[in-house]
């Protein structure tokens, strides 16, 4: 087969001939139809790629650089993978589907004790019957020895731990779960590296190549000058974002902890690395790559260093070198930020839905909590309402718990609105879920409180916060009929608010994910000290262990606390898969209801609306007619898609809702 010339592929016209050349080269072996598939998908994302590199002073010789690096891994590329590629090229919106359901856990803390990757495969048919389709393993690429944050400190991009397994054994794992129907999704860490990673040990060597890859000083000047405005990520064990080491005899920047160093983004060598990375997980048969951290990526002087326009250009250009070479994979941003700076993760403006596929809907879940808590969603109706519309084709990732713990980011002036005080509302949740408050059934752990703002973070599984331990204890220790009764109101009061809350999740769009253990009710681990390395942070409280045992209960046990969550969780993912109302593409408007103890969630498509009623309270609630209809939805006309007959009228037509009840309204 001959090499075909510049002129026969469709090369992007401000390519040089020498680059074309170089790439030719690259591809020479391939059959033609996969040479012209990446020269075709170079033109396509050419201008989004040079576009995204602007912040370094050559871009198009950046451009050229990544470019033969994603030839070189098209090459490599299996052919199943290729095919998957083809797939989702003519599928794009395949993650936006209703039917797509998340899980999230750590691999070990998943699999049977002891048996790694290749154990995850042995939850295969417990994440189906769940109607999972997409599996989040918490970092699991080789980390520094502990500490290492939870394995965020990666020392090594292209190797597993070596408790878990090989490379070997996670490509095999990601071939099993494809052929599953499932997608595997891994954290990709791109501010910082562990001090222990070949780049920082060759920058310590005193290689001057390496030491250009981080944020180097050779005194304080510099640094106290940033401090200035940078706030502090963990201020109990992590003070202040600098470093000193003696071997690299300066001060590093080290936002998370002194043993994770920076990277320093303004060396288009950092950029050209982390592409590889990219790629060399896509061809691992990753389908999602979460962007850890990715808010931090650039630094300026005078600010704090986080949302930066660079940070958006960089994650564009990253995501057109993998729109070339492995079209299959997403990116999800993990961007812990407010309302008006996340949606720019998804893509604002000039970078409309060029950036990451999905991003978090933080703040969802932190109004999730404030809703159960306080019994009132005008605060929440107000703040989420206020939310600017994301690009039609991406979608949140909606959660009611994950792997951290939860800050109680209520913005102030979103409180002040409803005539709340937003420093008086995050202290009660703070008390609240942390059972300090009068009442409160709640069994989180504080997690660094900061003394000079008060701020108190929660740690908790999501039975433990909705008070389910606490109801359990109570029952076990009731002595009288009336006490059993009491107590057993307690517990479904508890099963109900989970099963609210994944409701509001489900039904919210994007996909939502199951932080494991949710879906048997799991309680906070009393045990999560007992490991050393763990002591002193108490999220491994509700990282615990997939409770196998609890499982078989759940499902022998119907009417048990962790079989009523688990039966609820499947119905959950079995109504919403067949919604077309619930597809990502089409905007969640967040409506005010006539009673604030109930959440309401309009979804507008044109097979017909679909309303979703959240109780939020435990007493019942009525929502009128007039309003329904103002809405498009006859009462009389419509059906609760989550179990299929008509609502509850009252006589006057307004719809019933019963404690901590959830309504999915639609017309039959």
């Amino acid at each position: 087969m001959s090499t075909p010339s510049p002129q026969t592929l469709s090369w992007p016209a401000a390519l040089p001939s020498a680059a074309r050349t170089r790439l030719e080269n690259i591809l020479v072996g391939l059959p033609e139809h996969r040479r012209t598939t990446f020269a075709l998908r170079t033109a396509r994302w050419w201008d989004d790629l040079l576009e995204g590199l602007a912040p370094y002073p050559q871009p198009a010789d950046v451009a050229e650089r990544v470019l033969e690096l994603a030839a070189a891994a098209y090459r490599d590329r299996d052919e199943e993978l290729h095919l998957l590629d083809e797939r989702r090229s003519l599928e794009p919106d395949w993650f936006q589907r209703p039917g797509v359901v998340g899980y999230a856990a750590y691999a070990e803390r998943l699999a049977p004790e002891g048996s790694g990757l290749a154990g995850v495969a042995d939850r295969v048919d417990h994440l189906k019957d769940l109607g999972v389709t997409y599996l989040h393993l918490m970092p699991l690429l080789r980390p520094r020895p502990a500490p290492n944050d939870g394995g965020y400190a990666v020392a090594d991009y292209r190797q597993v731990r070596a408790d878990l397994g090989t490379m070997a054994d996670l490509r095999e794992l990601a071939t099993t779960l494809r052929g599953e129907g499932i997608s595997l999704c891994l954290d990709l860490v791109l501010n910082h590296v562990a001090r222990e990673h070949p780049w920082a040990e060759a920058a310590r060597a005193g290689d001057e190549h390496y030491r250009r890859y981080f944020h180097v000083y050779p005194d304080r000047t510099v640094p106290d000058a940033y401090e200035r405005t940078l706030p502090e990520v963990f201020p109990d064990f992590a003070p202040g974002n600098f470093t000193w080491d003696e071997e690299l005899e300066g001060w590093v920047w080290t936002t998370f902890n002194s043993y994770q160093w920076d990277l320093a983004w303004e060396n288009p060598d950092v950029f050209c690395e982390l592409a590889d990375v990219i790629l060399f997980l896509a061809n691992q048969g990753v389908e999602v790559l979460r962007l850890d951290a990715i808010a931090f990526l650039w630094k300026r002087m005078g600010t704090v260093c986080q949302n930066e326009p660079e940070v958006h250009q960089l994650t564009q250009a990253l995501r057109a070198v993998a729109r070339i070479a492995a079209p299959a994979v997403i990116f999800k941003a993990e961007a812990i930020v407010g309302p008006n700076e996340v949606v720019h993760y998804l893509g604002q403006g000039r970078h409309h839905g060029k950036v990451s596929d999905l991003a978090y809907h933080n703040s969802l879940m932190v109004q999730i909590w404030s809703m159960l808590a306080s019994r009132d969603s005008r605060l929440s109706t107000h703040a989420l309402g206020r939310f600017p519309a994301v690009p039609s084709t991406t979608a949140w990732i909606t959660y009611l718990r994950c792997h951290d713990d939860i800050g109680w980011a209520i913005d102030d002036a979103d409180a002040s609105a409803v005539m709340v005080q937003g420093w008086r509302h995050r202290r009660f949740l703070s008390e609240y879920y942390s059972g300090e408050f009068d009442g409160s059934p709640a069994e989180g752990l504080v997690f660094q409180h900061n003394p000079a703002t008060d701020d108190k973070r929660i740690s908790g599984s999501a039975a433990s916060l909705a008070g389910l331990g606490s109801a359990l204890a109570a029952l076990e220790a009731a002595f009288d009929e009336v006490g059993v009764e009491e107590a057993a109101v307690l517990v479904d009061r508890a099963v109900a608010r989970v099963l609210l809350g994944y409701a509001v999740i489900h039904g919210f769009g994007g996909i939502p994910v199951i932080w494991s253990g949710d879906e048997i009710a799991a309680l906070n681990d009393d045990a999560w000290a007992d490991t050393p390395e763990h002591a002193d942070d108490n999220r491994w409280a509700h990282r615990p262990r997939l409770d196998w045992g609890r499982v078989l209960q759940a499902r022998e046990d119907p009417g048990s606390a962790p079989g009523r969550v688990l039966a609820g969780m499947r119905q959950l993912a079995h109504v919403r898969a067949g919604l077309p109302h619930l597809h990502a593409s089409v905007p969640a408007e967040v409506v005010a209801s006539p009673d604030p103890g109930i959440f309401a969630v309009l979804r507008r498509h044109p097979v017909g609306p679909l309303l979703g009623l959240y109780n939020i309270t435990e007493t019942p609630r009525q929502v009128p007619a007039w309003w329904l209809s103002e809405l498009g939805l006859a009462p009389e006309q419509t059906i609760d898609a989550l179990n299929g007959y008509p609502p509850n009228l009252e006589a006057d037509g307004s719809i019933y809702l019963s404690t901590y009840q959830p309504v999915w309204l639609v017309r039959p």
